[in-house]
């Protein structure tokens, strides 16, 4: 005779997220017991990368970085979804039973990927996967001068070609003539020092 499970579906999932929590709180619960407490200022600081944190935390944050882990986070629960789809859609039975089975499932999962990557050609499109937007500005300038004359002067230069800028030499350089005058004659510094004695104080001679 076939025992029939009191417990349902639900039930265990409850009975797994209960162990789950009793195992959590087990652990921390040890780690408060035998693992030493010796705090400091060094370990109470805030580990980024081995860098020391410089001012405060609470700062404006960019929003790209939402951003960049939204569609992160899109194409991650699209895994989620493929991996229970993949199991069914590889279940013998169920192909066997139906044959259009196969099918269906084939081009549901295609209409759902083409949907994400719709929005991910979208997002690139808008350029919103790019850190900084390029913004081009056009001049705008007010002139009452046609666009038929800007057309017709642009035709007439390209009628004209653009000479090379070219430095033409001289094929005879004449020499320069060599000055007549004397050269500055070096001024000499003096072979001593000359040196100066004081007088003597005469009011000393008379003592």
């Amino acid at each position: 005779m076939n025992e029939v499970s009191q417990i349902s579906e639900f039930g265990k999932i409850f009975i797994f997220v209960l162990v789950g929590l009793i195992l959590v709180a087990t652990v921390l619960m040890l780690n408060r017991l035998i693992a030493p407490n010796k705090p400091n200022a060094e370990k109470l600081t805030s580990y980024e990368c081995g860098e020391d944190p410089v001012g405060s935390a609470w700062i404006p944050f960019n929003t790209r970085f939402y951003v960049i882990a939204l569609i992160f986070l899109l194409f991650d629960v699209e895994m989620v979804f493929i991996f229970p789809w993949t199991t069914v859609y590889a279940n013998k039975s169920l192909a066997a039973a139906d044959s259009r089975w196969s099918t269906f499932a084939l081009a549901e999962m295609f209409i759902f990927a083409s949907i994400l990557i719709l929005g991910l050609v979208y997002v690139w499109r808008k350029g919103d996967l790019e850190w900084i937007k390029p913004h081009t500005i056009l001049p705008q300038v007010e002139v009452n001068i046609p666009a038929s004359v800007y057309e017709k002067v642009n035709l007439e230069q390209q009628a004209y070609a653009v000479k090379a800028f070219t430095v033409e030499q001289p094929d005879f350089i004449p020499p320069i003539p060599a000055s007549t005058e004397p050269a500055p004659a070096a001024i000499r510094k003096p072979m001593f020092k000359p040196t100066f004695k004081k007088p003597a104080d005469e009011s000393g001679k008379h003592e």
